[in-house]
């Protein structure tokens, strides 16, 4: 008997030991594949749980796609509102709200929420109280990582909150909003590094991206988009080394991340002033360019400027998604010239570019003499990206169609000096007024599916009014958007028709995401007046303060 239990106890701690040692080579394993980037770009996934949605394009990659699938295209026309919450301020509503662990966090301007994401209960509230000049507002979103809110303010405060409490942990002012500059864009936050720069282009300033410590907001690296004197690229200006310092290029839309190659990047804007080019002759790099650096040092790896010399304020926007096809990486770029271009990432060779709206005189150069450009100014694709569903290989664009603009440029440059003050747009021609665009009873949105590897139009959906919110995609293959005219649309990624609509009578301009709640799929759709696409500016547009709001299927 002792013997039995002798042999019985020394079997087990063979067999302990056994387990031991399995687990610690498994877990060296998983760390090896962490380490060195596995065979995918699984590791791009920002939330820490398929229910999340932590940064404003969902992942690293910028996809915009979720693993959910409650809602699907059977049960979709079952949606309903659950709850709403609007923000105490009058302010452009182009904030994309985040989701973790079931939580809201959602921003406008100056005020930054945590809202139960059930029915939108608030649990916390932070007011920005401005210790700077503020004169622009469009804001668009944060970032959610290891329990903190990261955002920027109008008067270029880089600002960090506690997101359990809302508690300002740490504001650091990393641009002189006199000197034109404001920060609009959601930041992106990898490892311990915060990426952002400010907006400020039609405010004569130069754009610049950097990288901030997460821990205190200290600058940690600096790569200029209009290049300083002496570096590379600054013979792309002119001889006019003062051209440079009021040059545009700056940053208003989401960044994206190769985690697998540790590779940030960046979408140079449209070069300044606009119209008026006779002082920058030159490609004027890095504008409209799509900027690959080093995510720990700022050093550029490459670039591919799509646009040079642009005077149509073409800004390319977005650089993403990053995706996988045919056992090869690429990434996508879209802007306001309207056309999808897809680069291999490893190559940097385009593979394919094809248009995703109306296009009229785009390459045509202006003179003082108008003419009707499309896309107009406020053409293409906006402030929110395209998305990309793996399932369906399917890329998935929002575009402005049929809204061109009458432009000319200027026989005289314009002011930097009241350009700076906020008096004037930096533009060097005329600006967005109803004599210099089509009518707003002409424009139309247009939603486009495209197959990821070759660039071919699967389908199209022409929406009434403009399309400039963001885009959701699902595993169950569906399409949650948003239109200006005020309706939230659900379509079937596969064929691209409209399944669900519901009118919230409120322009939608803003981020419209998924997330789990409770176990339950919501969608969170963010509504109210725009910046530039306002309702001052064209009557026909309804809108208010910025609007959370949340749907649902019914209970069971």
């Amino acid at each position: 008997m002792t013997q039995y239990v002798f042999r019985a106890r020394t079997a087990a701690v063979r067999w302990l030991t056994a387990m031991c040692f399995a687990a610690i080579v498994l877990a060296l394993t998983f760390e090896s594949i962490h380490r060195f980037g596995g065979s995918s770009l699984v590791s791009n996934v920002a939330a820490a749980d398929d229910g999340d949605w932590s940064y404003v394009d969902h992942d690293f990659s910028g996809t915009r796609y979720s693993p959910l699938s409650q809602i699907t295209p059977q049960n979709v026309n079952q949606l309903a509102k659950v709850c709403s919450y609007t923000f105490p301020e009058q302010v452009p509503s182009e904030t994309a709200p985040l989701a973790s662990g079931g939580i809201l966090y959602a921003t406008s301007d100056h005020y930054t929420v945590a809202l139960d994401g059930t029915d939108c209960r608030v649990l916390w509230t932070y007011e920005w109280k401005p210790r700077d000049r503020d004169l622009v507002h469009p804001h668009r979103g944060a970032a959610f990582v290891d329990g903190k809110i990261i955002r920027g303010t109008g008067d270029d405060y880089l600002i960090s909150l506690d997101a359990e409490t809302g508690k300002l942990l740490w504001a650091k002012q990393i641009a002189n909003p006199k000197d034109g500059y404001f920060i609009s864009m959601p930041p992106l936050v990898h490892g311990d590094l915060i990426y952002i720069g400010p907006a400020g282009s039609e405010w004569a300033s130069s754009g610049w991206i950097g990288a901030f410590r997460l821990g205190d907001g200290e600058q940690v690296w600096k790569f200029n988009i209009i290049p300083a004197d002496g570096e590379p690229g600054a013979d792309t200006w002119g001889p006019d080394p003062a051209t440079r310092k009021h040059a545009g290029g700056a940053l208003w839309t989401p960044l994206s991340y190769d985690t697998e190659k540790d590779v940030l990047y960046v979408s140079g804007g449209n070069p300044a002033p606009d119209f008026y080019d006779d002082a920058r002759p030159g490609a004027n790099l890095y504008t409209n360019s799509l900027i690959a650096l080093n995510g720990k040092t700022g050093r550029m790896l490459w670039y591919n400027q799509f646009i040079p010399h642009d005077v149509d304020d073409y800004d390319v926007t977005h650089v993403n998604p990053i995706f996988t096809m045919n056992s090869h990486t690429a990434i996508a770029t879209t802007g306001k010239d309207g056309i999808l271009r897809v680069l291999d990432r490893d190559s940097h060779k385009l593979l394919y570019g094809v248009p995703f709206t109306t296009r009229l005189n785009a390459e045509v150069p202006l003179s003082d003499t108008l003419m009707r450009v499309c896309p107009g100014t406020l053409g293409g694709d906006e402030w929110n990206s395209g998305g990309y569903n793996p399932k369906l290989n399917l890329l998935v664009v929002p575009a402005i169609d049929h809204w061109c603009s009458i432009i000319k440029k200027d026989k005289e440059p314009p002011s930097v000096e009241k350009a700076n003050s906020g008096e004037v747009r930096y533009f060097g021609g005329p600006y967005n007024g109803p004599k210099n665009r089509d009518p707003y009873s002409d424009a139309r949105g247009r939603l486009t599916g495209f197959d990821a590897s070759t660039g071919k139009e699967r389908w199209r959906y022409v929406s009434p009014t403009p399309i400039v919110a963001g885009v959701a995609l699902t595993a169950s293959n569906l399409i949650f958007a948003g239109e200006v005219g005020g309706y939230f649309d659900t379509l079937d990624a596969q064929s691209g028709k409209v399944l669900f609509r519901f009118n919230l009578a409120d322009s939608i301009q803003g981020g419209v995401i998924t997330y789990s709640a409770h176990n339950v799929q919501r969608v969170a759709v963010v509504s109210g007046d725009g910046g530039v696409i306002n309702k001052k500016a064209i009557p026909e547009i309804s809108g208010g303060n910025p609007t959370i709001t949340v749907f649902a299927l019914p209970p069971k």
